[in-house]
């Protein structure tokens, strides 16, 4: 029976860590990361002080699609965030839910 748990728990902690990992691979493929980082500030705000900023904010998941999409200027400062051609709007949403799930 411990067996089979822990079974359980292991494949529990692969498929909930699994979605995280593949939006920062396409974090990566769609050339966010050259702005932006999960931890820490580069040309872009790091990753976790957006999902930090908008914790709670029923309306942040289409604003960060648009962001992602359109691009930005004044949020974070007075560096623009160019639109980004390379992402459709499935992998825009994908991109603001990851970034949301932040901790």
């Amino acid at each position: 029976m411990k067996r089979v748990l822990f079974t359980f728990a292991a494949l529990a902690a692969v498929t909930m860590s699994a979605p995280a990992l593949a939006d920062e691979a396409m974090a990566k493929a769609k050339n966010c990361m050259a702005c932006h980082a999960t931890d820490k500030k580069l040309v872009g705000p790091a990753y976790k002080d957006v999902a930090k900023k908008y914790a709670g904010d029923a309306k942040a998941l289409d604003l960060l699609v648009t962001h992602i999409q359109k691009g930005s200027s004044g949020v974070w400062g007075a560096v623009p965030m160019p639109p980004n051609a390379n992402v459709n709007a499935d992998e825009a949403k994908k991109l603001a839910q990851w970034v949301l799930s932040l901790k």
